[in-house]
């Protein structure tokens, strides 16, 4: 991890600090992951916000961005006790979200 991201992190909250890492971890799995995304950027709490218990955070209304365009994805996050790196992560992704539907979703192209 970055020092500067980690040095950030550490200011937040450990709530928004677990939905940080796990951004991170969506874009770099959903790259890694065989599939035709490229993920640019990512956001677990576009559509809905993720729910949070412990050190693990699961949510339906993620989405990220490849080539230009939005996707919706659902998933489960475990983070360590201090929310700084991930121990697990298993998503799904959903259906393309409408161009139409990135403004009042606070999506960009």
């Amino acid at each position: 991890m970055d020092p500067r991201f980690a040095a950030s992190l550490k200011k937040l909250d450990p709530d928004t600090r677990l939905e940080q890492v796990c951004d991170l971890e969506a874009m770099n799995r959903i790259a890694r992951d065989p599939n035709p995304y490229r993920p640019d950027r990512a956001k677990t709490d576009v559509i809905s916000h993720p729910s949070h218990r412990g050190d693990t955070v699961t949510g339906k209304g993620g989405a990220f961005r490849s080539k230009g365009r939005w996707y919706s994805f659902s998933f489960t996050c475990k983070g360590s006790p201090d929310h700084m790196s991930v121990q697990a992560f298993s998503y799904k992704i959903g259906d393309p979200i409408p161009e139409s539907k990135w403004a009042a979703l606070g999506l960009w192209r």
